[in-house]
Formats: C-alpha cells, sequence, structure tokens
C-alpha cells in the first residue's frame, strides 16, 4: 500500500513526438480516460513488467546455476536448511 503523500499527484511537463500523442488521444477516447490516467496506467504496466523481468531473469540464472552444479557432481550440496544455515552465518 501507498501512504497518502505518495499517492498525491505531481505534474510533470513531457515532450512527446506527435505521432505518439495521436496515438494516446485515439486511446483516450476509445476508452473514456485522460492523458494523466492513461499514461498513468502505461507507466505502472511498464514498471510491472520490468520487475518482473527482473524476477525472471534473476530465478533462470538461479537455475542455470544450480543446473551447472549438478552437472558437475558437486557432493558438497546438502539440504536446503543446511543451506540457509549457511547464507545466514555468512551474514552475520
Amino acid at each position: 500500500m501507498y501512504t497518502l503523500h505518495q499517492l498525491e499527484k505531481q505534474q510533470v511537463g513531457l515532450r512527446l513526438p506527435k505521432y505518439l500523442i495521436e496515438e494516446i488521444d485515439a486511446f483516450t477516447k476509445e476508452y473514456a480516460l485522460n492523458r494523466s490516467e492513461l499514461i498513468t496506467e502505461s507507466i505502472k504496466a511498464f514498471i510491472q513488467a520490468q520487475k518482473e523481468r527482473k524476477l525472471y531473469d534473476s530465478f533462470d540464472s538461479s537455475c542455470r546455476e544450480l543446473q551447472e552444479i549438478l552437472k558437475n557432481g558437486n557432493d558438497n550440496l546438502g539440504t536446503l536448511e543446511e543451506l540457509i544455515d549457511d547464507l545466514n552465518n555468512q551474514a552475520s
């Protein structure tokens, strides 16, 4: 959740190509939104997509790392609890 302060709106000036403004205006008419609402929703969707991609890339990297460890036959693998304990001890 966001605080009331975070939800306050702030004016931002943008310079966009005319063709993009024309497309935005077409969408605003089609979906009964104003420019600000359309741009806000577009930015929110973009940010969410980037967060999801970042998470996916991190997960993919972890899977590849685990696959490499398993492929090399690392006998030092323990249980998940041991791994968590090791990571907690390293953080301390």
